[in-house]
């Protein structure tokens, strides 16, 4: 395990312990609160807003910056993958960086040579970093203007710090500038460089710490600065290291001023692959730490008044794993983890896949996802990606964006404080909006059910309807629906099945089945 591991140490432990609330197991019927059953859970709406409304761009995707090295893939006519974003957001944030960013070159003239190469020392197969360059054409900046126009999202653009200069930098960082306008968020130098100095990536010496970061990374700064005027940046974007984002805030951002708009960083919840630990039962045990190391990282964002972005990250590093990052486990991970950093006051989270081939070579050709398939898998990686889009094949929306589909729910929402006493493995959000409330509940227990009772706003009316998330199994990665609805390319997303959600007294009641999740609106009267 490496250090990306050390978030879940506070978890490992607390794995699906029995819930305090049991219920039968016998089928019952939905919305419907079964005679005699244990008193239902009780989830309060307290009515404080516990941040400010979510931002409409919330919703990201993360790939690595070597896909440029293909032109047509971000291009407007690319019509499957926009297909594929609208579906996720009409206005999310598309991230490129990965460990590929520090690997890549932007060749703007055939006469352009391309960087040195670094090849690291040592045993070269125990290397998880690129052993190749990938240039990258002023073509294919403009193909990705073309494919921004389409989908509406806008883009956080990496550049290469591992293996470049400042002067590199500021020509690339001038034409993506000029032809992304007012598309581009910001730029990111770097990608996870709290991992440079560690055996497996060797971008930078032993020794090499935060100190010897902020330096060059503010000559990458101040050098893309001087070429684009009103630049603006992100950071550090790192692989762990919360402290790196505390410190980024207070140092960094006094010497940039207005120009530092974000800090910035990744966060894969388990890994990796191979180690048989990494099952879908622990991932969805949560991990205590993300509350925590969130709340901290959002309050010295504020405290420099910069928002806090989730960069990249997803449920299992190094590719992920088959059978529970391409599976229906996958969708209620991603809709609990999304809304959880949303309450918090986290400004957006990018979830990272893409193409196999250019995961897999972010990854020094490593294939520790296939290795774990056993053959069963003609993929080489990639198997967390939200979207799938492999050379020659249809794009389709992976598990995963079911999850995602229901935190879409809540861009321009406003979250608030909400209450659930229960020892089951349940966690619940709820929000406010325009025409009243959002309720989002996950029973992330494979095996037992739960009563809930929703306790209604003063203002709410005895109206309510839900959503459900459901799918066979965890290891599933078919016949996965929202609202009775799977995710079709073919034809915009919208719900089939809008279930009349019984209300007694003040609370709307529902049952949730093991492994499943539902969206619940509660109407408003009229202000």
């Amino acid at each position: 395990m490496n250090r990306r591991y050390f978030l879940r140490s506070a978890a490992a432990s607390a794995l699906a312990a029995p819930l305090a609330h049991a219920l039968p197991a016998r089928a019952m019927q939905p919305g419907a609160i079964q005679p005699g059953a244990t008193q239902p859970l009780t989830i309060t709406l307290n009515g404080n807003a516990a941040t400010k409304p979510v931002p409409r761009s919330f919703i990201g995707l993360s790939y690595e910056l070597a896909q440029l090295t293909e032109p047509a893939f971000f291009s407007k006519e690319n019509h499957g993958l926009i297909a594929a974003f609208h579906q996720l957001s009409p206005q999310g944030v598309l991230r490129l960086g990965g460990n590929s960013s520090e690997f890549c070159w932007f060749q703007d003239s055939p006469s352009t040579p391309a960087p040195k190469l670094h090849v690291p020392t040592g045993n070269i197969s125990a290397n998880w970093m690129p052993h190749r360059l990938f240039a990258i054409s002023p073509q294919a900046v403009d193909n990705l203007a073309g494919f921004l126009d389409a989908t509406g999202w806008q883009v956080i653009y990496g550049v290469n710090f591992g293996n470049s200069s400042p002067e590199r930098a500021a020509v690339e960082a001038a034409y993506a500038a000029k032809r992304l306008g007012s598309h581009l968020i910001f730029f990111q130098i770097g990608n996870e460089p709290d991992f440079y100095r560690d055996s497996n990536n060797g971008t930078r010496p032993a020794g090499w710490d935060f100190p010897d970061y902020a330096r060059e990374w503010l000559a990458f700064a101040r050098a893309i600065a001087a070429a684009v005027p009103g630049a603006r940046f992100g950071g550090p974007d790192v692989g762990a290291s919360s402290d790196w984002i505390t410190r980024f805030a207070a140092e960094v951002a006094p010497q940039l001023g207005d120009s530092l708009v974000a800090v910035t960083g990744h966060y894969y919840a388990e890994g990796p692959p191979d180690d048989p630990r990494v099952t879908s039962t622990r991932l969805l045990a949560g991990n205590p730490a993300v509350r925590k190391d969130t709340e901290a990282v959002v309050a010295a964002a504020e405290a420099h008044h910069l928002v806090y972005r989730m960069t990249e990250g997803n449920s299992c590093y190094r590719g992920g794993k088959p059978g529970m990052s391409n599976a229906f486990a996958s969708s209620l991970w991603a809709g609990d983890y999304l809304l959880e950093l949303a309450s918090l006051g986290c400004a957006g989270v990018n979830l990272h896949g893409g193409d196999s081939r250019f995961l897999t070579a972010s990854l020094g050709d490593h294939t520790p996802g296939r290795d774990v398939a056993k053959g069963h898998e003609t993929r080489s990686g990639g198997f967390y990606t939200p979207i799938d889009s492999e050379l020659n094949q249809p794009v389709r929306l992976m598990p995963i964006a079911y999850g995602m589909l229901i935190a879409q729910q809540f861009a321009g929402a406003t979250m608030l404080e909400t209450s659930l006493q229960t020892e089951a493995n349940i966690t619940a959000y709820a929000a406010r909006t325009a025409k009243g409330y959002l309720v989002a509940v996950f029973n992330k227990d494979e095996s037992t059910a739960a009563d809930l009772a929703i306790a209604l706003p003063a203002d709410a009316a005895p109206r309510a309807t839900a959503w459900r998330l459901e799918g066979p199994a965890l290891d599933a990665t078919t016949g996965i629906t929202l609202a009775g609805a799977s995710l079709d390319l073919q034809q915009k997303w919208a719900p089939r099945h809008i279930e009349k959600v019984q209300v007694r007294g003040s609370s709307a009641r529902i049952h949730l089945s093991a492994a499943s999740a539902a969206l619940v609106f509660l109407e408003s009267f009229p202000r």
